[in-house]
C-alpha cells in the first residue's frame, strides 16, 4: 500500500486497558505507532457519537478498549460500552463503513502483551482495508 499509514483511535478506559497499554510502553513491547489512544473513565463513558466523530475526521479505524466484563470500576460500565458498540455496528453500514473498522475488546492493566497484540492486529485489519475516504471529513484532524 505505499506510504500509507493507517489512523487508527483508541477509546481506553482509564482504569484497565490505559494501563495495559502504559505497561506495554514501560516493557517496550513494539506495537503499531498508527493507534493513537484517548484515555477516558469508562469503556462506558464512549459515546457512539465520538467513534463517528473519529471516522468524520480522518481515522481508518476505532477501538474501545475496556475492563474485562464483571471486573469494572464503575460496575457495569463496560456491559453498556457493548451495548452502544452493538448498535454503533448497526449504524455503520447506512454510512458506508466497513464494520471491521470498530472494534471492542476488553483488556487488564496486566495485560500489555495483550494490548500489544490487539493493537498490531487492529492495525494490519485497517491497513489491508485502505484509507477510509467518507465525503465531506476533515483531512488531518486525526494526527
Amino acid at each position: 500500500m505505499g506510504n500509507y499509514e493507517p489512523k487508527i483511535v483508541a477509546f481506553v478506559c482509564n482504569w484497565c486497558s490505559y494501563a495495559g497499554a502504559d505497561k506495554a510502553g514501560m516493557l517496550k513491547l513494539n506495537y503499531s505507532t498508527d493507534v493513537k489512544l484517548i484515555r477516558m473513565m469508562c469503556s462506558g463513558r464512549v459515546d457512539p457519537q465520538f467513534v463517528l466523530d473519529a471516522f468524520r475526521k480522518g481515522a481508518d479505524g476505532v477501538m474501545i478498549l475496556g475492563c474485562h466484563p464483571g471486573d469494572c470500576h464503575y460496575r457495569s460500565g463496560n456491559l453498556k460500552a457493548m451495548r452502544r458498540f452493538n448498535l454503533l455496528k448497526k449504524m455503520m453500514s447506512q454510512f458506508g463503513i466497513d464494520g471491521r473498522r470498530v472494534k471492542i475488546d476488553w483488556i487488564a492493566a496486566g495485560e500489555a502483551e495483550r494490548f500489544q497484540k490487539v493493537a498490531n492486529e487492529m492495525a494490519e485489519t485497517v491497513e489491508n482495508l485502505g484509507q477510509l475516504h467518507l465525503r465531506g471529513y476533515v483531512e488531518s484532524e486525526v494526527q
